[in-house]
């Protein structure tokens, strides 16, 4: 009976407890100081920039209206904001795609004023990719809704949906009605105004007129961290602060292949140690220097000092026009102590509308993001010349897979009688056992052109893992699901 009279009295003393910090909890929560963005009546604290599109106050809401022949239409607020949380409600025609600017600038320095930074992702187009971050005008897409598909029916067609926004530091995050989209680490811009837009519709007449509406768009910028919402480890993390691992990365085995800063772990293909020319180190970027356009005349390639087995490898990659170059793996140094580049299966990395080698080859397998002179790539595909383009390179076991901007370019298996039948018709059918390796060496190649690199990171697949799926074929079923379209 003493026992559990003392059980009732800690249960009485528990609720007590709990009781007497409920109200304290909720006036913390109540205390949140929340700033109206607009005031319901005119626009009062914003300013239009870019193009001519119309917005109008109506009942309460902010209303853009759609108008061709003009620019992106950017409803800008005068003040800049660094670290808050944003919520809003918008509306959106069917036939639009729009956005909402965070920590955006509009400076005579850059692109004589453009509006330029993150954006809100606001899709109604099948391609639902509401939530999403994309760099307006600067890099293009940070975290399309690829990354997180199980959050792509969250916006909801014809209807009002809430948003929500998080930028605390380097790390921006998105809600849609109530539900996680993207978490993104990027430190580009810290500080900016917010923008609603209103996309572009060109030349379409019947687009023109068409609406885009916001209302209850308010911002806390008081006491910021005492308001986020806590870590949602479903949602994907995207990490686009350069040549870093973050904690989360760090957690899931990711590391730097190359450290932003110096030679460590590389050295030249034919050489003991790094190159001495044609390679270069600058603001965190790899450059192999243009050279005469032949394979490994200049600086030479250059290859990890150690070799690699089963993987996930990410590189960022930009090529000056008319650019070749690759990324090899399963290479082995001593195969080719002749001229020419080191041997092992390739990613290859080109200008396809301006290299003659695009042209060679057999149905386009020596383009682009193509297993070289093996497995062509799809004509058409994510790339952009002008920016930094992300490859990846999935190695399990005897099954590959070669991605470029979050799509999937190809995938093959290896170690089998077609895969030795592909390579008895390619121009390695002179190399031993080409491409069956069970480890290798990975490689940048100088093909005489500049090409420039940058975050080189590498998740190795350990073996106990590989084993657990021995018996399943050679891919294995659910361990990995790289469904993004970046």
């Amino acid at each position: 009976m003493k026992t559990l009279l003392s059980k009732v009295f800690a249960s009485t003393c528990l609720r007590s407890v709990i009781l007497l910090f409920l109200p304290l909890f909720s006036l913390s929560v109540a205390a949140q100081d929340w700033t109206p963005l607009f005031n319901g009546k005119n626009l009062s604290g914003w300013i239009q920039r870019g193009g001519a599109a119309d917005y109008r106050v109506e009942n309460g809401t902010i209303v853009g209206y759609t108008k061709a022949n003009t620019d992106n239409s950017f409803l800008c607020t005068k003040k800049d904001y660094g670290d808050f949380i944003l919520e809003f409600e918008f509306r959106v025609d069917d036939a639009l795609n729009s956005g909402v600017q965070l920590r955006s600038e509009s400076l005579k320095s850059y692109n004589n004023g453009r509006v330029h930074g993150y954006q809100f992702e606001i899709d109604p187009s099948p391609r639902a990719w509401t939530g999403g971050i994309y760099d307006e005008a600067r890099r293009g897409w940070l975290y399309p809704m690829t990354k997180h598909p199980s959050a792509q029916s969250a916006f909801k067609n014809n209807e009002w949906n809430s948003a929500r926004v998080e930028a605390i530091g380097p790390n921006i995050r998105t809600w849609v009605n109530g539900v996680a989209c993207a978490d993104l680490l990027d430190d580009k811009t810290l500080s900016g105004f917010i923008a609603l837009q209103v996309h572009a519709i060109g030349k379409d007449a019947s687009k023109e007129g068409k609406t885009i509406s916001w209302r209850n768009i308010r911002i806390c910028t008081k006491d910021v961290s005492r308001y986020v919402s806590p870590e949602d480890r479903r949602t994907p993390q995207v990490n686009a602060i350069d040549n870093t691992i973050s904690a989360r990365e760090k957690a899931q085995g990711w590391r730097l292949l190359w450290d932003g800063k110096t030679t460590e772990g590389w050295r030249g293909a034919k050489l003991d140690g790094f190159p001495e020319k044609g390679w270069v180190i600058e603001n965190g970027i790899l450059k192999v220097l243009k050279g005469n356009g032949g394979e490994s005349t200049n600086g030479g390639d250059i290859v990890t000092t150690r070799k690699y087995k089963n993987f996930i490898l990410t590189v960022d990659f930009k090529i000056t026009k008319g650019a070749n170059s690759g990324i090899k793996y399963f290479v082995d140094p001593d195969l080719n102590k002749g001229q020419g580049s080191a041997i092992g299966c390739e990613f290859q990395i080109l200008d396809d509308e301006r290299h003659p080698d695009a042209k060679l080859g057999v149905k386009g397998n020596r383009k682009l993001g193509s297993l070289y002179d093996l497995i062509p790539a799809p004509e058409k595909k994510p790339f952009n010349i002008n920016e930094f383009n992300r490859a990846m390179i999935i190695v399990r076991g005897r099954h590959v897979e070669h991605w470029l901007n979050g799509e999937k370019l190809l995938e093959y298996n290896r170690d089998n009688q077609e895969w030795n039948a592909l390579v008895a018709y390619s121009k390695y059918r002179d190399w031993p056992n080409f491409g069956n390796a069970a480890e290798g060496h990975i490689l940048l190649q100088d093909h005489g052109d500049e090409v420039w690199f940058k975050n080189i990171k590498i998740r190795e697949i350990s073996d106990e893992y590989m084993q657990r799926f021995q018996g399943r074929g050679d891919r294995p079923r659910g361990a990995y699901r790289h469904r993004d379209r970046r």
